[in-house]
């Protein structure tokens, strides 16, 4: 019976028996995912802003590389924070907490009048933006039902396209503005979205897998049953959550006394100090495709694109913006694509078909630059190619490499290590990030614009084999029963049943 019971469950959890989604589940996750567009815009914006304040403030190459990437070194100490503050006040004041800092940073930002102060608000901005980019991913893959569970953890992916989009827009819009006063207000327009989420988030439910950590059962079952597909699928994420909170399946109190641990004590020393064969391999799993989703250049091609195009043979400023223009809107239609194959065609075959796809545009592009740059004549047909290969990278990327790093990393760790587990990837990510940026104009002084996109072309190629040897395929199974197909290094484990988990302990 118990079989039978476990293979009907596995049928209702089937997306194909699931055409509908939970409209409830899905504005939750929508709401969360917002806060993504204030990392996006400030990614999109800085790369045309940047082209002006060099002008307005007289600034050399090197200030504004540590500009576009120090935001990415700022953010690590927020994404920490907001991994205890999370487990601290919950989800959903943490996700306003961040719309509040950025707020403030957005503001700064706006009025500054000299670069050292331009500087001070980036700090702010950045840890608005590693609270951001932590608690989006944890808090909408713990309100997601099994079965839209890749769509729904991908939306931050989606907003934070959509607001590299809008930056974008914004930065040919205010381009038409004096020098003075066009950039700040590329800036200062950020805090617009950020005042609003900070609002916005308060009216959304806390996370059923929080309330049950904190031993408020009785709110954790209403929510649960508005955000799973089915009663029955609300009664079997509540025994999984129980399970792993260590609460017995007996215990219908409302409030109910939890473990410590389950607050977030003694994480970190398993994580770092005895972790399990399968921790092991998740923890390395998170690190390593966080770190190859940056190391692979989507933030110096997102950052600097203008330039790219410029080194392409593309002279004037209207023509540069409108060309990231495209990039942005290409950038998020993929991602949109993207979306609706999470959940049909699995994360792992879509994230190496996307950085097989990454290797192909970064080896074009660099044939490409390279070309040009040892021509003394304009070759359109490079300009065109360059383009294209611009394009290519930052579809290929959003339809794979970029919304399974987060959908990814989020679902695999198990619920007492999740917040922790997502902040030290969302950590790696950023720091990645941040040396990319504000390296890349330095490299390609030292070995050419092409020769940069060769060396990104190369670690695509490292990460196309960590992918295939150390990822397993995540769609279809529940939180709780991740954690049972890691521990197999090198190889993908055989499928285990829906409950099997005789080898793992929570």
């Amino acid at each position: 019976m118990a079989t039978e019971e476990a293979v009907s469950m596995k049928q209702d959890l089937n997306p194909q028996n699931k055409p509908k989604r939970n409209k409830f589940a899905l504005a939750c996750a929508i709401l969360a995912s917002m806060t993504s567009i204030l990392l996006g815009y400030d990614i999109g914006v800085m790369s045309g802003a940047a082209l002006y304040i060099q002008r307005d403030l007289r600034v050399s190459d090197v200030k504004i590389e540590i500009l576009n990437g120090i935001i990415n070194l700022y953010s690590p100490v927020g994404s920490f924070i907001a991994g205890r503050t999370s487990d601290w006040i919950g989800r959903r004041y943490t996700i306003a907490l961040a719309g509040i800092i950025f707020f403030a940073g957005a503001i700064l930002m706006g009025f500054s009048p000299n670069y050292a102060f331009l500087m001070f608000g980036r700090f702010f901005a950045g840890v608005g933006i590693g609270f951001a980019f932590l608690i989006a991913p944890v808090y909408t893959s713990e309100i997601s039902p099994t079965s839209s569970r890749g769509l729904l953890t991908s939306l931050p992916e989606i907003f934070l396209n959509g607001g590299i989009l809008i930056g974008y827009i914004s930065n040919y819009g205010f381009s038409k503005m004096s020098l003075r006063l066009g950039w700040r207000l590329m800036l200062g327009v950020g805090a617009v979205p950020a005042m609003f989420l900070a609002v916005v988030v308060l009216v959304m439910p806390e996370s059923p897998r929080w309330l049950v950590a904190q031993g408020r059962l009785g709110e954790a079952k209403k929510i649960l049953y508005k955000i799973s597909d089915s009663e029955e699928e609300a009664r079997l994420r509540l025994a999984d959550i129980k399970e792993t909170a260590g609460i017995p399946q007996n215990c219908d109190d409302d409030v109910v006394l939890v473990n410590k641990q389950s607050h977030g004590q003694g994480v970190w020393k398993e994580l770092f100090l005895h972790p399990t064969r399968p921790v092991l391999h998740i923890f390395i799993a998170s690190l390593g495709i966080h770190f190859f989703a940056q190391a692979t250049g989507i933030d110096a091609v997102v950052l600097y694109s203008p330039r790219i195009f410029k080194s392409a043979g593309i002279k004037s400023d209207n023509y540069l913006l409108l060309a990231t223009v495209a990039v942005g809107f290409v950038k998020t239609v993929s991602i949109l694509v993207a979306t609706f194959l999470l959940d049909r065609a699995g994360r792992r075959v879509l994230l190496l078909c996307s950085v097989s796809g990454l290797i192909f545009s970064l080896v074009t592009l660099g044939v490409s630059l390279t070309v040009v740059g040892h021509s003394r004549s304009t070759l359109t047909w490079a300009i065109g190619l360059s383009i294209a290969a611009v394009l290519a990278y930052v579809a290929t990327f959003s339809i794979g490499s970029g919304p399974i790093t987060w959908v990814y990393s989020s679902e695999i760790f198990p619920l007492r290590l999740r917040a922790q587990g997502v902040a030290i990837g969302a950590i790696v990510n950023r720091v990645t990030s941040g040396v990319i940026a504000m390296t890349f104009l330095s490299l390609c002084k030292a070995i050419s614009t092409g020769g940069a996109f060769f060396l990104f072309a190369a670690v695509a190629v490292a990460a196309w084999i960590f992918h295939y040897t150390m990822l397993p395929e995540t769609r279809g199974k529940t939180l709780e029963e991740i954690e049972g197909s890691f521990g197999h290094f090198w190889r993908n484990p055989k499928p285990k049943g829906l409950h099997d988990t005789t080898a793992i302990s929570h």
